[in-house]
């Protein structure tokens, strides 16, 4: 009986095993034949397939797929120029077409053709084509149902009225990396539904009047746009995102007097080359009503439109400035983030208009702003009434600037060169790494609420006792790398909220004792001159330890106490693998070190054994030969009396 069962599960497997079968189908009706290296598509495929991937082959011609109730075809990446009139006839359901990297600016009747037939179509991708403006368009023909359609990485040059013509339900339009000059109005305005596009890398070269009100998501980045500009009128535009970075706008976007607008990315352009603010601005108007065609002058467009903007962040990064745009950016009520870095500003003075003849100077605010991003900008002063317009500032990054801090002592006045922190009373990140810092007074950072401090890279800078003083209860995390400072410079008051603290590429060789107030659990020595490490303070930080840093120190193998206490509390020590410890004699890979402890370390704690128990028996030889001696000699003396007598 049990041969007669064998050989009938032997005849099934047999029945459904087929040797040519390579694509692999799973029970949710997906098959994928990718990068078989097929040159055409597999006969006999399951009429039951949902999806089928095709991709990465080199089939060159399409014919009849018999496949009812297919809904994701993926043909990208092939060899593709001729695809049969009606290989598309019989899949009344497919939702999802990928024809992405192939050939199809060949044969365009019979292809066009081909992709008419796919009237429930709602998402096509044609990028890598080599497409022109004629054949999309004919491939684009009887696709009312088209939510998202992708050419990236084609020919286009321009973008007509008709071109979307038959596919008026489109959400989603990716046109980036192709040669488009010029967009004709009405190509883009009858597409009601219309959330998201994208025209990045193209040749763009002016945004004359926008009008798409539909539109939430519109990337215009890495054009060569010199101006963007909205004819004010009273609709209502939903756009949320607004991308121009990458650019040659000299002046900031006229944008839609009402809109949704949070995020502007204006990166990478030549605002701010003018010699003024006041300049840029009256230019961007002039530009405007030149646009528009307005002859007299009737209110400042820019600004008006600006006011009413409800923006959250905005990018201004990598462009030309030279003085802070303090009117521009202070209408910006909502404005939380401001990345302001890799700019030409030395100082942010307080130059405004005032708007009466009254000699006390005009004050505004940044009411909303939280992070202020100044990198590398040159900066050696900035104005205290500029940090007393940032009521909510929290993070400020002033990285490779030359910003010196004023000691509590000092005003902070309208001439000083230092910056006065401590008007920035909820400030709580701040970078001041690589700003060349002199001195760091006592108390400096007093009436801040700081969190996170970052001073590497101040090579020259004298940190005073207590200048950490004012912040020691909030501090959680601290950067003192690469100061070129020793031990005894190093003083950190006792600081119970310290999470994190980095001392790397430094010249240290103790860490100071009273870390052991401090809750640590990532601690970076890197690079210092470490023989070892106190075990007790090890001891006392290990309970919250999770990760510490030791590479790049000459540690002695044989006072290892503190690797053990580590060792012991599972505290991890990711660098350890290129962590070297010495002998008198030579130097191993600390790891290597710890599977068989050299002999040497062994043989010199027996050897100092013995030499103190030598020590010791000469001493003990010593006083009794002594006492020997004053016996004998008490001896002698008395001997002599007695012959006296």
């Amino acid at each position: 009986m049990s041969r007669h069962m064998f050989s009938n599960l032997l005849l099934l497997w047999s029945l459904s095993y087929d040797p040519h079968k390579i694509g692999c189908t799973d029970v949710s009706g997906e098959q994928s034949w990718n990068n078989q290296n097929l040159s055409t598509v597999p006969l006999d495929l399951d009429t039951r397939l949902r999806s089928l991937d095709l991709s990465n082959n080199f089939i060159r011609q399409l014919h009849t797929l018999a496949l009812p109730y297919l809904e994701q075809l993926d043909l990208s990446n092939n060899q593709l120029d001729l695809i049969s009139e009606g290989a598309f006839e019989n899949l009344a359901r497919l939702e999802q077409l990928n024809l992405s990297r192939n050939e199809l600016n060949n044969n365009l009747g019979s292809n066009s053709k081909a992709l008419q037939s796919l009237s429930g179509l709602k998402n096509l991708d044609l990028s890598m084509n080599g497409l022109s403006n004629d054949a999309v368009e004919l491939y684009l023909r009887n696709k009312p149902s088209l939510d998202h359609l992708r050419m990236t990485g084609n020919v286009l040059t321009s973008l007509s009225h008709n071109l979307f013509r038959g596919s008026k339900g489109l959400r989603t339009i990716t046109i980036d990396e192709n040669l488009i000059t010029e967009i004709n109005q009405g190509t883009f305005e009858p597409l009601s539904r219309l959330e998201t596009l994208t025209l990045a890398r193209n040749n763009l070269a002016r945004i004359c009047d926008f009008r798409l009100h539909q539109v939430k998501y519109l990337n215009l980045s890495r054009n060569s746009v010199e101006f963007f500009v909205t004819r004010e009128n009273d609709k209502l535009y939903k756009l949320e995102i607004l991308d121009l970075s990458y650019n040659k706008l000299l002046y900031f976007p006229v944008v839609p007097k009402f809109n949704h607008l949070q995020y502007l990315h204006l990166q990478n352009n030549m605002i701010g080359s003018l010699t003024s603010e006041a300049t840029m601005v009256s230019e961007a108007n002039s530009l405007y009503r030149e646009i528009v065609g307005e002859k007299t002058v009737r209110k400042n467009n820019l600004h008006s439109n600006w006011r009413l903007m409800p923006l959250t962040y905005i990018d201004l990064s990598y462009n030309h400035f030279t003085s802070f745009p303090l009117e521009t950016l202070s209408l910006l009520l909502s404005l939380e983030t401001l990345n302001f870095s890799y700019n030409c500003l030395q100082n942010i003075n307080w130059d405004i208009r005032n708007y009466s003849d009254s000699e006390s100077i005009r004050q505004l605010y940044f009411h909303s702003l939280k992070h202020l991003e100044m990198k590398s900008n040159g900066l050696v002063s900035i104005s205290p009434f500029f940090l007393s317009a940032l009521p909510q500032m929290e993070t400020l990054n002033l990285q490779d600037n030359s910003v010196q801090p004023c000691a509590s002592t000092q005003q902070g006045g309208l001439n000083t060169s230092c910056v006065a922190f401590e008007q920035l009373q909820t400030l709580k990140h701040l970078n001041l790494e690589e700003n060349n810092i002199k001195t760091l007074q006592n108390n400096t950072f007093q009436g801040t609420s700081l969190v996170s401090l970052n001073l590497a890279r101040n090579v020259h800078m004298v940190m005073h006792e207590g200048a950490l003083e004012s912040v020691r209860a909030s501090l959680q995390s601290l950067i003192i790398s690469e100061l070129n400072m020793s031990s005894p410079r190093l003083s950190l008051p006792c600081m119970p909220a310290l999470t994190q603290l980095n001392v790397s590429n430094n010249r240290l060789d103790a860490l100071p004792s009273r870390l052991s107030c401090s809750p640590l659990r990532d601690i970076d020595i890197k690079n210092n001159d470490f023989r070892t490490l106190n075990p007790s303070l090890i001891q006392n930080l290990s309970a919250r330890l999770i990760s510490m840093y030791v590479s790049g120190n000459p540690f002695n193998c044989c006072d290892s106490g503190w690797l053990t206490v580590l060792n012991q509390t599972g505290a991890k020590l990711p660098d350890i693998g290129q962590t070297e410890c010495f002998t008198s004699a030579e130097s191993f890979v600390m790891t290597e070190y710890l599977k068989n402890p050299p002999m040497y370390c062994l043989a010199r704690t027996n050897a100092q054994e013995v030499h103190f128990g030598q020590m010791i028996v000469i001493v003990l030889f010593v006083t009794v030969l002594l006492l020997v001696l004053i016996v004998a000699t008490r001896n002698l003396r008395c001997a002599q009396k007695s012959f006296v007598v």
